[in-house]
């Protein structure tokens, strides 16, 4: 008996009552729509522009080439994510996967170009952009594989991924939460761990974790910004808000294709690609827990069609990053947690949000305001996100079978991926692209998850 494609989807899919407001195909209002696309812009938009900051303070860009590139990459950001929610064809997973400047790349391309003194800062970015396009085919070409690798990447690796990419975002918002790096040997309120800087982000976390737990569904959809507007006031009246040097910020940026031509390093070529192929599993891993949020199938055809476009859709707009300047992009797991939150898994959601960052990257000084917000404000509404990312990998593990080989397969993951996390000197010794690489607990957990998985054998 042969069966379709759709009824396969509705034997795999199990019965899941979901508790959100507006699923995947809903149309929200428009009121509605820009308001939950606002939230998620708050939720993104220190992410973006942060690699290009880190990667332009490491190699040591100007001011004016550091401001083009924070632009250049919520230009691609809102391109990447328009691509990925409306889906094309093939291309893009059609769900509300937002995408933005991968951090993953930051160790690899630094360390790759820090030492190259005598190039000039043009002809860095040239190399630069020139490999992330160059690599960009290898998650193209995985995204073809991905129907053949179903006993590799299964639902438990990535779970496994997922639940290491929440758990390492949530040391990152712990950082924000304390003050953020720049806090580090600060003495006073503004300080590393200040009661200050610990209360503010109390104050944020608990205002959203209050309106999420009330029944109205705009406040519950409002909990987000209404708690980062909390904040932001609060902190204003605590004299943490300099608007001071707003008007140094440029007034309208065009973006230019190539600008800085291209060129090639075959060595940051090999770290890049590698990751590439890392990322990929990355972006397996969220569009997994994205389809869980949302209620739909985590295994089948529809599922794969899904992965396999989003999975296309991460290299195709990583390589179109490139052209305009900007660095690899990635499906944002953060937002994954924002769904949960607010109700909203709408990818209609995503235009607007597509076109809220097409409009930052050309007006600089908008994005400015949300740039001057303290970490602490930030810190408060990304722990809980990243919590809930966390979580959302545990339930795919546990929607899965665990026998002992599935917890052998957990426990050297976990095991391998937060020591990384916990104590990164571990590769202190260690070839500088191998620290590139493996510096990331969701790389080094994501890795030895795959290869756990293939290569142990328990005899019931």
């Amino acid at each position: 008996m042969q069966v379709t494609e759709k009824e396969a989807d509705e034997i795999i899919q199990p019965i899941r009552k979901t508790d959100l407001i507006y699923q995947i195909e809903d149309k929200p209002p428009f009121s509605e729509a820009i308001f939950a696309g606002f939230q998620h812009l708050l939720a993104i938009f220190v992410a973006i522009i942060t690699p290009p900051l880190i990667i332009s303070r490491a190699l040591n860009f100007s001011a004016e080439t550091t401001g083009f590139l924070v632009s250049m990459a919520l230009l691609a950001s809102g391109i990447s994510t328009f691509i990925q929610c409306r889906r094309f064809g093939p291309v893009g997973c059609g769900l509300l996967c937002i995408q933005g400047t991968s951090f993953s790349f930051i160790g690899a391309l630094t360390a790759s170009f820090a030492a190259k003194g005598d190039m000039t800062e043009a002809a860095i970015l040239a190399a630069i952009f020139g490999v992330c396009i160059a690599a960009s085919p290898v998650e193209m070409i995985v995204s073809r594989l991905l129907k053949y690798t179903k006993k590799i990447i299964t639902p438990l690796v990535s779970g496994i991924v997922v639940t290491m990419i929440g758990l390492s975002l949530i040391k990152v918002a712990i950082i924000s939460c304390g003050g953020g790096f720049g806090a580090m040997g600060v003495e006073g309120a503004k300080g590393f761990g200040s009661p200050q800087n610990l209360g503010l982000a109390a104050l944020v976390l608990v205002s959203i974790i209050i309106l999420n737990g009330i029944k109205n569904k705009y406040i519950r959809m409002s909990s987000i910004i209404i708690g980062i507007i909390i904040g932001y006031v609060a902190s204003y009246f605590m004299g943490w808000i300099d608007f001071s040097n707003m008007g140094e910020i440029g007034a309208f940026t065009i973006p230019q294709p190539f600008k800085y031509g291209l060129g090639f390093d075959l060595s940051a070529f090999v770290a890049v690609a590698i990751i590439y192929f890392i990322t990929s599993i990355e972006a397996y891993g969220d569009i997994t827990a994205n389809s869980m949020i949302g209620g739909e199938p985590i295994e089948g055809p529809k599922f794969m069609k899904r992965v396999q476009g989003g999975v296309l859709a991460d290299g195709i707009n990583s390589a179109i990053a490139g052209v305009f300047n900007s660095f690899p992009n990635s499906i944002f797991a953060q937002n994954n947690g924002l769904i949960q939150l607010t109700g909203v898994a709408s990818r209609r959601v995503g235009y607007y949000i597509a076109v809220f960052l097409v409009l930052l990257s050309a007006f600089p000084f908008i994005g400015g305001i949300f740039s001057i917000m303290p970490e602490p404000v930030l810190g408060g509404a990304t722990l809980l996100m990243f919590g809930t990312v966390a979580a959302s990998g545990v339930r795919i593990i546990a929607s899965q079978n665990i026998d002992r080989k599935a917890i052998l397969v957990l426990a050297v993951s976990f095991a391998c991926g937060l020591g990384v996390e916990l104590v990164p000197d571990i590769l202190l010794q260690m070839p500088t692209w191998v620290k590139g690489i493996f510096a990331s607990g969701i790389t080094t957990g994501g890795v030895v998850a795959i290869i756990a998985n293939v290569v142990i054998r328990v005899k019931e």
